[in-house]
């Protein structure tokens, strides 16, 4: 081995902070991306929730010709994600919302007696829907 060819191994230090570089720049476009892939997979965990309460309620009514906080979907239930709770209830109507805790904080959703699906809050950075609907995107799109 000669001495020209120990001094041709290995990468220069440009080489290393080229490279470096390349991955930050994809970090920072691949790490929001992926936070809101996340929050956009937890919010089908409120919107089936408030169905099958929704579903619940319905049951109460054909049972008891009437809506009343005794039925179970009245019962508040906290998952990982969302609380669960009827907010309004009397003989003839409902609402039952799901409010985001933790990582889901500021989401709030509704569904009434109606069938009326409503975003009534999401986190900073989205958008609320123009229409009464359940948001599934960041820009406001709903399901």
């Amino acid at each position: 081995m000669t001495a020209n060819q120990d001094k041709c191994r290995g990468f220069t230090l440009v080489e290393l902070m080229v490279v470096a570089a390349i991955i930050a720049i994809l970090s920072a476009v691949a790490i929001p991306s992926y936070r809101d892939y996340v929050i956009r997979a937890k919010i089908p965990e409120a919107t089936s929730g408030l169905a099958g309460k929704q579903a619940q309620m319905e049951q109460c009514y054909q049972d008891m010709h009437r809506y009343a906080t005794t039925c179970s979907a009245c019962t508040e239930e906290t998952t990982d994600n969302f609380t669960f709770s009827c907010t309004s209830v009397d003989e003839t109507t409902f609402t039952l919302t799901a409010a985001g805790i933790n990582a889901m904080a500021g989401f709030n959703f509704t569904v009434n007696q109606s069938n009326e699906r409503k975003t009534t809050g999401v986190p900073d950075g989205w958008s609320l829907p123009g229409k009464n609907c359940w948001v599934a995107r960041k820009d406001g799109q709903c399901n």
